[in-house]
Formats: C-alpha cells, sequence, structure tokens
C-alpha cells in the first residue's frame, strides 16, 4: 500500500513504499526513484534506519537534499564544462558545480522529478517495486527521447537489488547511479569516520582542482585512498581535508567491472556490527565521505554532521562523456542501458 509523501511544488501527490523481507524494511519514493530508508538489525537486535533522508518530499525539494537515496542522472557526477559531444554536435547543458555540471542537471535531472509507478508485487525473488520516467528530447539540454526504469527488489536475506534501464530513440549518453549515504551506526548518529572500509580496487581516476579526471590511472598504493585491506576511514582522512575534494570524493576502478555483478565494496560499523556488501556491474566506484554535509535536519529529527554518512555509487568514471580514455557511456536506439546496484546489511559475527 502506498503512503502520502506530501506534495511537490507542482502540486501532485508524492508517494512512498514499503517492502519487508527477513527483517529488513526498505520504503522508496516515486520523487526521484529515491531509497528513503532501510531498517535493519544490529548486534544486539534492534532495527535502525541506516541511510540519510527526509521525512516528506518538501525536505527532498530543499536545498538540505544533498542527493539523498536518490537516483542520479541523466548523467552521474561530473562533466567537463557542462557540455559534450554527440555526433559531431556539441549540447550544451547548465553548470551547477562551478563551470562543470553535476548530477544531471539543475531543475529536471532524475532526481528532482516525479516517476511512474509501473507496478509493484513479489515473486520467488522477494517483494518489488518498479518505477519510470520519459525524459523528453532536450531536458537538461541532453539529446533524445529516453524512457527510464528503476526497479527495486528486497531479496531474501534483505539484500536489495537495484535494477536500473534505459532506452533511447537518438544516439545520447546515460550514465545512471543510487546515492545513498549510509550510517551503520544508525542515521543521524554521529560521524562515519571510525567505520571500516574494503574497497578491493587497486586504482583509481585522478583528478585535477575541478574534480574532472585527467585521464589518467594511478595506482592507490601509498596514497590515502588504498583500502584493499579494511582501514577506519578516519585514520588517513586528513591528508585530504586540504584538497578540493576535502576528504575522500573519489573514483576507483573496479577490477574487471562492467562485465558481471562483482563485490566492490565492504562496510563496517564496530558500534553497531552491521556490514554492508557492495555489489555492481558498473566499471566505477565513487567513494564519498560526506564532506560538505552541514548539520541539516533530516529524517525523525536527527542533524546530519559533516561526515555523517558516506556514499559507495557504482556508476561509470566521471566525465566519460568527454574523455577519450574511458569507456563510452553513448546508448543507441538499438541498445539498451542496464546497471545493476544490491546492497546488503548483515551482522558480523
Amino acid at each position: 500500500m502506498a503512503e502520502d509523501f506530501g506534495q511537490n511544488r507542482d502540486s501532485r501527490a508524492v508517494k512512498v513504499w514499503t517492502l519487508e523481507n527477513d527483517g529488513v524494511r526498505v520504503r522508496v519514493s516515486d520523487h526521484g526513484a529515491t531509497l528513503v530508508s532501510f531498517e535493519c538489525k544490529d548486534r544486539d537486535g534492534k532495527m535502525g534506519d541506516v541511510v540519510l533522508g527526509f521525512d516528506s518530499v518538501v525536505g527532498y525539494e530543499s536545498k538540505d537534499n544533498q542527493y539523498f537515496g536518490c537516483t542520479t542522472g541523466r548523467i552521474a557526477n561530473r562533466i567537463d564544462g557542462a557540455s559534450f559531444v554527440v555526433n559531431g554536435k556539441v549540447y550544451e547543458l547548465q553548470a551547477n558545480d562551478g563551470r562543470n555540471q553535476l548530477h544531471g542537471g539543475v531543475e529536471r535531472s532524475l532526481d528532482k522529478v516525479l516517476w511512474r509507478l509501473v507496478g509493484r508485487g513479489a515473486d520467488e525473488a522477494g517483494p518489488w517495486v518498479e518505477f519510470s520516467y520519459r525524459s523528453p528530447d532536450g531536458e537538461e539540454g541532453y539529446p533524445g527521447n529516453v524512457d527510464f526504469f528503476v526497479r527495486y527488489q528486497l531479496h531474501d536475506g534483505g539484500a536489495l537489488e537495484i535494477r536500473s534501464r534505459a532506452a533511447t530513440d537518438q544516439p545520447t549518453p546515460i550514465a545512471l547511479t543510487n546515492h545513498a549515504y549510509w550510517n551503520l551506526a544508525g542515521a543521524g548518529n554521529g560521524s562515519i569516520l571510525d567505520h571500516r572500509l574494503r574497497i578491493p580496487a587497486s586504482s583509481y581516476t585522478p583528478t585535477d582542482d575541478t574534480m574532472i579526471p585527467t585521464g589518467d590511472i594511478a595506482t592507490v598504493a601509498g596514497t590515502a585512498l588504498d583500502f584493499r585491506t579494511e582501514t577506519r576511514i578516519g585514520d588517513r582522512i586528513a591528508s585530504l581535508e586540504s584538497t578540493p575534494t576535502r576528504g575522500y570524493d573519489h573514483n576507483y576502478v573496479v577490477p574487471g567491472g562492467g562485465k558481471t555483478v562483482i563485490e566492490v565494496a565492504r562496510l563496517y560499523s564496530p558500534e553497531s556490527g552491521r556490514e554492508l556488501i557492495v555489489e555492481a556491474d558498473d566499471v566505477g566506484l565513487q567513494f564519498y565521505s560526506g564532506n560538505f554535509l552541514r548539520g541539516q535536519l533530516g529524517k525523525d529529527g536527527q542533524h546530519y554532521q559533516k561526515n555523517g554518512g558516506l556514499c559507495l555509487e557504482p556508476q561509470a568514471f566521471p566525465n566519460s562523456v568527454n574523455e577519450p580514455n574511458f569507456a563510452s557511456i553513448q546508448l543507441q536506439p538499438d541498445e539498451e542501458y542496464t546497471q545493476r546496484i544490491i546492497y546488503q546489511v548483515r551482522v558480523r559475527g
């Protein structure tokens, strides 16, 4: 049953749906095809919500929303100079991150629009809900009429799978992700600096001062970015706070990424005993340590301090649309874009 989530700026009703399976409860909204909450047990069996968000659509339409839990696109992450070329034609976009564009645009990016409920139900894999959105040709400056579909399914064992698809009627770049902020001690319960993280990637994509990749691939060895063995996040973050990222906001090169669903990250909270396993089939993983959270008021009266949540976002490499050294993200009319992300939270022994 859908629950009321308030009215958006266009006076349209926004809804939220609940999925439950094996002691996990997830809520998702048609505003931005957004993951609103993820409730699961800690080592003592106490339920807690481990993703940041808001109590209604009003918060998601406010300046306090920093892409909490949303479907991000048409192109996630940054585009150099807020422009790109397709088949010899230059497409100019609105800049919203200095001279660059971030996360698909300003007014009609995928996180800001109302999606349509395609259906909901349950099958042998667990309960699911699916949303769709048609982005018209020229929306936010992008070419092509594009039909997007995002399906949330809560599997047995409490693993949340997010399946994204897209089809276009003309060549256009597509690169999506989910932008959930995680705090395994509970949303609003302090910082994530004591969380321990493992990212099996041995390389990353260095960036310039505007956080646009240079096109190079560099090793993480000997740097603060090396999480190949489980490491406390706060141990080395200070060395990054004087850089443009102000902490972690880096794209890792997934070993063998893009071919099949594999583990791309593992996060553990010693405080709660919860462990998050992230699996995906994309080539990159953006790790962002919530450096620009500023104490905004979120769900249940909780405030989200700096480093109060982190993002582990499987996606294409940033600025792939302009960088010839990176895999192409251009979608053709006879192709289908697909992406799978699986988030599973369990209690570590």
